[in-house]
């Protein structure tokens, strides 16, 4: 039986909390739609699988960037509001991709994934290159307009019409 998976890119402190190191100001935002989502995914017999930056302190990824979400430290945390339940899985990225040189496509081949949905920040980064390399992989992917954001806002509405373009359902 073939299930949903609801991938949550980088509700983490260091873009969320005001305190963090690149906050994402619209992140708060979408807060209780991400949170309502992974209930709901939970409840339906989805799974959860948050997807998030812990690099290493001198990655090359700071050179644009700064430092943020540092391995094991606060700022790599994900955020008390949508909490991390036993049977939801943690997948460390150090790129933008969440499939890039991670465990995520094992994660959604051991849970028998056909479908992903997407949420989380940033629209035009972390969720746009993963939900196109889930496609590439043959996943289907939806994104919630609702329960993505960026720094940006032309960058968000770019993505979000240039995903949809290459056959992410955006809703």
């Amino acid at each position: 039986m073939s299930k949903t998976a609801l991938i949550i890119a980088d509700m983490l402190n260091d873009f969320i909390d005001p305190n963090g190191t690149l906050y994402v100001e619209a992140g708060r935002a979408i807060i209780p739609f991400v949170a309502k989502k992974a209930q709901e995914t939970r409840d339906q017999g989805g799974v959860v699988i948050f997807v998030c930056d812990a690099h290493d302190p001198n990655d090359r990824e700071f050179e644009q960037f700064g430092a943020h979400a540092v391995g094991g430290t606060w700022g790599s945390e994900i955020i008390p509001e949508i909490p991390f339940l036993p049977g939801d899985h943690r997948v460390n990225k150090t790129r933008y991709s969440a499939l890039f040189n991670t465990d995520l496509e094992k994660v959604l081949e051991h849970e028998s994934v056909s479908d992903t949905e997407m949420l989380g920040v940033c629209t035009s980064i972390c969720v746009m290159f993963t939900a196109v390399d889930l496609l590439d992989r043959g996943y289907h992917c939806r994104v919630y307009r609702d329960g993505v954001a960026d720094f940006d806002p032309e960058a968000h509405a770019f993505a979000l019409k240039h995903m949809q373009k290459l056959g992410v359902e955006v809703v």
